[in-house]
């Protein structure tokens, strides 16, 4: 919610902002720090500032719930008129705001996968990456911050009552990765606030009313990208220009599925595919354990010229054997951003690493007291292209140099 107050700038996005008129006493210094904090907390507020990648957007501020400040933290001077004088000195100094800070106890991070806790003999990468980022926002494990975490193993099946037995835990927050743990998730609570990342279209499948104003107990990072599918299948057709029938390899149990047995995701591949002049055929893996043989006896019925593997949890669990398959039966293969791992012959997309980075600090503003009904989902829309040349001689293609050039990837 926005105040009518006096003006400052916002350090972290040099954006004029409204704010507390202790702020416009110091804006000149504010600059100086490397975030917000001192001035919104100076006044009581918190920092709920929203971006898009490679956007700026103005931060805002609201209320600190009284709630999580008495339960989690111990604020020691600075609060006081002469405590904040005290702050403004040492903000003229270039010296900073220092608060003693400690929390009354650790915050627990439920987290929910589709996968495994181990992947390629390393820890979950989105796991890791969740502590890591937490960590460098200052989050010690053991004590300031718990994680306890739940794997479907690719038994998709499991995620509901897996997100059960995270909120009978009493998680303070749950973190998500794809739609089907998020909607699991949603299923169990309405009262935890869910971070979500990977999750297409949040609105589409009912975890959010908008994007801007979740409205529920759901917020996090999208990687929604209405222009994908077109730009895969031009991509595409650069490499075979009479390509003119195309499978979509998608998964059955992906929510928001309409009359016609479509989820939006493969509605949105249809629609462009069409566009494109070509003849989809939707084709759909029940895990944890799918009938490849049968989906590309299928496709080979349905004369197929190429495949496209949608970013959803079968394809994404089985992605290696995918290729090899389709490598196998001379089938050009587009995967989704970053599946470059695939050995298919492309792939194209949003950077699914880009995700990651965000949850951790979307996390933190969710125990500063944002409430996710009212933070927006962050939308994540770099597209990186990766092409397998070794992929490539196996199947006697060509790619035109045009989009050798326009690669972030080539695999030799």
């Amino acid at each position: 919610m926005l105040a009518a107050a006096n003006h400052f700038l916002c350090p972290r996005s040099n954006a004029s902002v409204n704010g507390p008129s202790l702020v416009d006493a110091t804006k000149q210094s504010i600059d100086r720090v490397s975030t917000c904090a001192s001035a919104h907390i100076s006044a009581s507020k918190q920092c709920i500032k929203t971006r898009t990648i490679g956007i700026s957007i103005p931060c805002f501020y609201a209320p600190i719930s009284e709630e999580a400040r008495r339960r989690r933290y111990a604020w020691t001077g600075a609060l006081s008129s002469r405590g904040a004088a005290a702050s403004v000195a040492a903000l003229l100094a270039g010296q900073g705001v220092t608060h003693a800070q400690k929390l009354s106890k650790p915050f627990r991070v439920g987290a929910l996968f589709n996968g495994t806790a181990v992947v390629a003999g390393k820890p979950n990468p989105v796991l890791e990456g969740l502590r890591h980022g937490l960590a460098q926002l200052g989050y010690v494990e053991g004590a300031d911050v718990i994680y306890d975490a739940r794997f479907a193993e690719g038994m998709l099946e499991r995620l509901p009552e897996l997100a059960v037995e995270l909120v009978g835990k009493g998680v303070d927050v749950i973190a998500t990765y794809g739609g089907l743990a998020t909607n699991a998730a949603r299923k169990a609570t309405t009262t935890v606030p869910i971070v979500a990342s990977i999750v297409a279209d949040p609105v589409a499948i009912g975890v959010a009313a908008t994007l801007e104003r979740p409205g529920g107990n759901i917020t996090g990072a999208t990687n929604n990208d209405p222009e994908l599918p077109s730009r895969q299948f031009e991509i595409l057709l650069s490499v075979i220009p009479r390509l003119e029938r195309v499978a979509i390899l998608s998964d059955s149990d992906i929510p928001g599925i309409d009359t016609n047995g479509l989820a939006p995701i493969e509605r949105a591949n249809v629609a462009a595919a069409r566009t494109a002049g070509m003849i989809p055929q939707v084709l759909k893996l029940r895990g944890p354990n799918p009938d490849l043989e049968g989906a590309f006896d299928a496709m080979r019925t349905g004369r197929a010229q190429a495949l496209v593997a949608l970013e959803v949890p079968s394809p994404l669990a089985e992605r290696k054997r995918i290729a090899a398959f389709a490598t196998k039966r001379l089938l050009p293969t587009m995967f989704w951003g970053a599946a470059e791992d695939s050995g298919g012959l492309l792939s194209y997309g949003t950077s699914v690493s880009a995700n990651f980075p965000r949850l951790p600090a979307i996390i933190d503003l969710i125990f500063k007291g944002a409430k996710p009904a009212d933070t927006p989902f962050e939308v994540v829309s770099r597209r990186e292209l990766a092409i397998n040349l070794k992929t490539d001689r196996e199947l006697g293609l060509t790619i035109p140099p045009e989009l050798l050039k326009r690669a972030n990837r080539v695999i030799e």
